[in-house]
């Protein structure tokens, strides 16, 4: 600045001229007009590839819907804010808020196919098992694997290439679930076939890890809420978490009025009576259920919010495995399960399985202590007799009959229960 002063100096005659010249450049006001305006920019969150897990791909579920994120219409939590910040890594799930014209949004739930913790273990596993090293390309370690050489090399997808695998939805595969897998897959574009033609080597390694992580996103995309299905929507998924409708825990309504809890409990028993009969013929079951197992929607409605421990077994075709399949174990088999967990046999899973566990773990603690005497007497005698195996004289359908008889006239119609409001004032059905 001092040199240009100079040279002006030297060039201008008039002193008047000179002092207008250093007014303009001092005056802070004069130059902040001058000068071009700065545009105001947007905080936003600075996305990480290892946040979302793209850095593990094709380690990973997909990429559908990544654009989404990178575009800010897939927000954490309270995300409305100013104070754009991304939630911690470990977390399993998170609670978002998703948008298509980015002025109307709606919440959904962000989760990961399981902790950080065993991603990060399953991921030092591949390495050290394949490659002998602690960190490595985990494409490239998979790729190798006799299994993936037998997926490369297939024009479908036979129950030989998905056996030992720990998912329970894959204990007992017929060749109809497994086309069904592969026609519905939402993680490529053009779906619709059995043969895995429109399968890139990528979209089979993404298709396969899944399979062996967890299940949940496959069954929500083959088995979509849109048909009637007790699943929430799939939305779609970026790296390592997939994106689907909201809902609320069960665990939250444990405390809730009567009436609701009465609601809640039958609408448990309708899912588990249709995962027992359903025009397809597939046979549901649960091996594991919790407080986080089922979810209710805002509109009142009682989902499968996890469906990760969720059994399939064909009842037209049964299972294509034999026993000895079953045992098969390599590295896919181990990514999130130990690798000496034995698998129940198909043949061991009646009828009466989910509702017995549901008896046990679930509605003692929404129904207990919540209605008068002798209606309060009649559904403890029945979560009893019913945690305890329902005996032999008691067939399911039977059994969930008597329960619902109880809690039927218990339940009101108002506005609460949006999923059945004002049908119920009309309807008996409701």
């Amino acid at each position: 600045m001092g040199h240009w002063i100079c040279c002006l100096w030297s060039r201008v005659a008039d002193p008047l001229m000179l002092l207008l010249v250093l007014a303009l450049s001092c005056n802070p006001s004069t130059a902040a007009t001058a000068s071009p305006s700065v545009p105001h920019v947007k905080p936003s969150y600075s996305f990480g590839r290892t946040f979302l897990g793209l850095d593990k791909c094709n380690a990973c579920i997909g990429t559908s819907i990544c654009k989404k994120f990178f575009k800010e219409e897939i927000r954490f939590d309270t995300w409305l804010s100013s104070h754009l910040k991304l939630p911690p890594s470990s977390l399993l799930s998170y609670s978002g808020n998703y948008t298509d014209d980015a002025k109307s949004w709606r919440l959904v739930d962000i989760t990961r196919l399981t902790s950080k913790y065993q991603h990060d273990r399953a991921d030092k596993r591949i390495c050290t098992s394949l490659l002998k090293t602690k960190t490595c390309s985990l494409e490239r370690a998979l790729r190798r694997t006799q299994r993936f050489q037998k997926w490369l090399r297939a024009k479908r997808l036979t129950p030989d290439l998905v056996q030992g695998l720990s998912s329970p939805m894959l204990r007992c595969p017929s060749q109809r679930l497994l086309d069904r897998i592969v026609r519905r897959y939402a993680e490529v574009p053009d779906a619709g076939s059995i043969y895995m033609d429109h399968l890139t080597d990528r979209d089979k390694l993404r298709l396969l890890y899944t399979l062996a992580v967890n299940s949940h996103p496959i069954l929500l995309q083959i088995f979509p809420d849109v048909e009637g299905w007790p699943f929430p929507r799939y939305l779609g998924s970026c790296g390592r978490l997939v994106v689907s409708a909201s809902t609320r825990p069960l665990r939250d309504f444990y405390g809730a009025a009567p009436e609701v809890a009465a609601d809640l409990a039958l609408q448990l028993l309708a899912v588990l009576r249709s995962m027992g009969s359903n025009d397809l013929n597939y046979f549901f079951y649960f091996t594991h259920v919790d407080a986080g197992t089922f979810g209710v929607f805002s509109n009142g409605h009682l989902f499968i919010r996890d469906a990760s421990t969720l059994g399939i077994i064909d009842k037209e075709e049964g299972s294509q495995l034999m026993d000895g399949q079953q045992e098969y174990k390599d590295i896919f088999s181990c990514l999130t399960v130990d690798c000496q967990a034995a698998f129940v046999s198909c043949d061991s899973i009646s009828e009466k399985h989910s509702l017995v566990m549901v008896c046990q773990e679930l509605l003692p603690k929404l129904l207990v202590g919540k209605f008068s005497p002798p209606v309060q007497e009649k559904i403890d005698a029945f979560l009893q007799r019913c945690a305890h195996g329902l005996g032999e004289e008691s067939g399911v359908s039977e059994a969930m009959a008597e329960l619902a008889a109880i809690l039927r006239p218990l339940r009101s119609c108002d506005s609460r229960f949006a999923y059945r409001y004002p049908d119920c004032r009309y309807s008996d059905k409701y």
